[in-house]
């Protein structure tokens, strides 16, 4: 139970460095994958308008629910994969080459558990992030804040209206998980391995603890980093397919996720699939490398680490 709980602090952590960091570019993402692409042509147009017409609180809009969602998201993703792969492994401690047949269960079972505190959050973020701010048009300025937005969501819809778009998330979060943790594993484990190999490198890490923990920390940027890619190259679709059901303003439209990727595929090509590819890949890389340098770090010091360390892979 202790273990338990550490693992999930950790992943709490993880969930706020996550939000601090790609927040602003998630922003961006949303307002073009919700517009019509002709509004802003591009991610730094569009990012542009934003910060033009409401400063830099602008690329924050949504923000709270954000941060109440992944830190929540952060703790449950990272405790449920820590545990749920432990058990996997019958308790043993983590092998230096990753198994992917405890990675890839272990990720699919927590994405798919957190899909179902993302889906209410996201829709919540979502639609304050597309509106405008100082708008006369009600279409465009509909919402106070988050519990504005909640509330008037489940008066128009019921709580089933919170929902909207939970296929979408599921198969982002189960798919995309899988990617990322199984990349993050194998590229953690080849760097390190690596580095076992050069002795004059391991000995310095070796006698110096301050040294030892800044290798780690750059070990957990770059596999962290190339994760986050990973799981938006394999996913991006089903976001696209989300953010459009999500911030419909008609209600009566199909939250079918398989008719909306035949929609926008129709409307739009297959780039229309992955509408906001580029502030989604530029957002992916540093959110990630936050999440995973604090989840490692949090893990450390809290004295539950489930992943292999840097000592045992130097001996």
């Amino acid at each position: 139970m202790e273990n338990a709980v550490k693992d999930y602090a950790a992943g709490l952590a993880a969930g706020l460095a996550t939000v601090t960091v790609g927040h602003p570019f998630d922003t961006v993402k949303v307002n073009l994958q919700a517009r019509s692409p002709v509004a802003h042509a591009s991610a730094i147009r569009c990012a542009g308008w934003i910060l033009n017409h409401e400063g830099v609180r602008g690329l924050y809009k949504g923000a709270t629910s954000s941060f109440a969602g992944m830190a929540v998201e952060g703790s449950l993703l990272f405790g449920i994969y820590s545990q749920t792969k432990a058990r996997l492994q019958g308790g043993e401690a983590a092998a230096r080459t990753p198994n992917l047949s405890t990675v890839l269960p272990s990720a699919a079972f927590g994405g798919g558990i957190i899909s179902l505190i993302l889906c209410p959050t996201e829709l919540v973020k979502c639609r304050l992030q597309v509106q405008e701010k100082g708008s006369s048009s009600k279409e465009l300025r509909r919402y106070s804040g988050p519990l504005d937005c909640a509330k008037k969501t489940i008066h128009a819809g019921g709580v089933p209206g919170l929902f909207r778009g939970l296929s979408a998330t599921f198969f982002r979060e189960s798919v995309g998980n899988m990617c990322f943790f199984a990349t993050y594993e194998t590229s953690r484990s080849f760097m390190l391995s690596h580095l076992s190999k050069e002795t004059s490198l391991s000995s310095r890490l070796q006698a110096s603890s301050f040294s030892q923990t800044l290798f780690e920390a750059v070990v957990g940027i770059v596999s962290g980093g190339v994760s986050g890619m990973a799981f938006w190259v394999a996913v991006l679709p089903f976001d696209v397919a989300k953010t459009r059901i999500q911030t419909a303003l008609d209600l009566s439209e199909s939250r079918s996720l398989l008719f909306n990727l035949r929609k926008i595929r129709r409307e739009l090509g297959f780039r229309g699939l992955y509408t906001g590819l580029g502030p989604t890949l530029v957002r992916a890389f540093p959110a990630n490398a936050a999440a995973i340098v604090t989840w490692e770090l949090t893990a450390k010091l809290l004295g539950s680490r489930q992943l292999h360390t840097l000592e045992s892979s130097l001996v």
